[in-house]
C-alpha cells in the first residue's frame, strides 16, 4: 500500500495537492495529510509509540489546519493546505518508515492481543474497526487491518480520483 502512496504523490506538487474542486469537496491536501497523520496516530494504540507529528512538523509543512481532521467538519477542513510539499513528503516517508519498521519486528503472537474490549464508547461504536472486531473486541490484527490498511486503501481511492481532477493518471491499469 505504501508503494502506491509513494507513486501517487511522487508526481504531484503543492498546487495539485492544494486543488479544491468546488466548495464542499475537501482539498486533495486533506486526503494527503489525513491519511499520513492517522497512520502516525495509529501506532500510538497499536505499538505504544509516540506520534511523529508535532508543532514543528505542522510549521515545516505549512499546514492550513494543523490537524488530521477526523473530528472536524468539512467546512473546517476546507482550509487544509500544504505550504511545503517537500516537507509533507518527508513527513509521509517518516510515518511509512516508522510503520514498516514496527511491522517487520512485530511478534506474530501479539496479533490476537485485544486493544479495546466492548462495550465501545459512542465515538468508537460506529467505526469500521468496531464492525470488524470480534466479540472479544478490537485486536492488534484488527487495528492493523482497519487503521492502517483499510484506511490507507480507502483514501487511495479518493486520491486516485483526485489525481484525475488535476490532470494526472490513475495508479493501476
Amino acid at each position: 500500500m505504501h508503494s502506491l502512496w509513494h507513486e501517487a504523490t511522487d508526481d504531484m506538487d503543492a498546487a495539485m495537492a492544494n486543488h479544491v474542486e468546488r466548495p464542499g469537496v475537501l482539498p486533495i491536501a486533506f486526503t494527503l495529510f489525513h491519511m499520513a497523520a492517522l497512520e502516525d496516530r495509529s501506532l500510538v494504540k497499536l505499538a505504544d509509540r509516540p506520534p511523529l507529528f508535532s508543532q514543528e512538523w505542522a510549521d515545516r509543512i505549512g499546514l492550513g489546519v494543523p490537524d488530521h481532521g477526523k473530528e472536524r467538519s468539512v467546512d473546517e477542513m476546507m482550509g487544509q493546505r500544504i505550504g511545503d510539499y517537500g516537507a509533507f513528503r518527508d513527513y509521509q516517508h517518516a510515518v511509512f518508515g516508522k510503520t514498516e519498521a514496527w511491522l517487520s519486528a512485530l511478534d506474530p503472537g501479539s496479533l490476537a492481543e485485544v486493544l479495546k474490549a466492548p462495550p465501545f464508547t459512542a465515538d468508537l461504536a460506529h467505526t469500521f474497526s468496531a464492525r470488524a472486531a470480534g466479540s472479544a473486541g478490537i485486536t492488534r490484527w484488527d487495528g492493523i487491518e482497519c487503521w492502517i490498511f483499510q484506511h490507507g486503501i480507502r483514501h487511495m481511492g479518493e486520491l486516485e480520483h483526485a489525481r484525475a481532477l488535476v490532470g494526472l493518471g490513475g495508479m493501476t491499469f
